[in-house]
């Protein structure tokens, strides 16, 4: 089938309220503000869907920015993300499996959770460049099996 060539569509000047006709706005989110977008009555049906895409792509760009601004901070500092206490009650508790009563030197706990810490940490590495690979940004529990397949840690 022959595609058609589209023409652009352009804005419904008639249903809009004469003070934005007499005055451009400066962008979008000026004209949101005088349309006031908490009333959802006062907007024209013409303007309501590309207003609604405006909110929302700059809703986007702020959680964006705060994401980006996490991983920064993540990335900089140094610390242990994982608590300490909850860590070592898990060691001990996986220990308590093999033999009762045993006993760990802070520092044998602080290797092991450096240790597993550096493990997750390559691990997601390796989980966003498959979700990328499939053309996303989210990660999936698939990833990660993919991920830990292709590392060679589970067949």
């Amino acid at each position: 089938m022959a595609r058609t060539k589209q023409t652009a569509r352009g804005w419904d000047y008639k249903s809009l309220p004469t003070s934005l006709l007499q005055e451009k706005p400066v962008d979008d989110y000026d004209m949101m503000e005088e349309l006031e977008l908490t009333k959802p009555d006062n907007v024209p049906s013409c303007l309501s869907s590309h207003l609604k895409e405006i909110e929302i792509k700059r809703l986007g760009k702020v959680e964006e920015e705060e994401m980006l601004n996490q991983i920064r901070k993540y990335q900089k500092s140094t610390e242990l993300l994982i608590r300490k206490l909850p860590f070592q009650r898990l060691v001990r508790e996986i220990a308590q499996d093999f033999k009762t009563d045993l006993r760990f030197q802070s520092y044998a706990v602080l290797a092991l959770q450096e240790a597993a810490e550096s493990y997750l940490v390559g691990l997601f590495e390796d989980t966003i460049l498959c979700a990328i690979h499939a053309k996303r940004v989210t990660i999936m529990p698939k990833d990660i099996q993919l991920a830990r397949r292709i590392r060679g840690e589970r067949a």
